[in-house]
C-alpha cells in the first residue's frame, strides 16, 4: 500500500499491486485494474519511487 494526496490534500491509501497506469494529463492520473482513477498531487515519478519502496520492504520481510 503507498499514500498518496489528493488535490484537496486529503491522504489516500492506494494498494500499489492495483495500479495499471499512471498518466500525467497534467494532473498525475492513477488508473487501477479495477477501473477506478484518482487524480493525485504526486508526480509520476514519486508514485513510481512509492511502489518501488514498498515492493523492496515487502521483498525483504520474505528474507527475514
Amino acid at each position: 500500500m503507498i499514500e498518496v494526496t489528493r488535490l484537496k490534500g486529503t491522504k489516500i491509501i492506494i494498494n500499489a499491486e492495483l495500479i495499471e497506469m499512471i498518466e500525467e494529463t497534467p494532473d498525475t492520473v492513477i488508473s487501477l485494474t479495477s477501473g477506478k482513477k484518482y487524480i493525485v498531487s504526486e508526480s509520476g515519478k514519486e508514485i513510481i519511487d512509492l511502489v518501488v519502496d514498498y515492493k523492496r520492504k515487502i521483498h525483504s520481510l520474505g528474507l527475514e
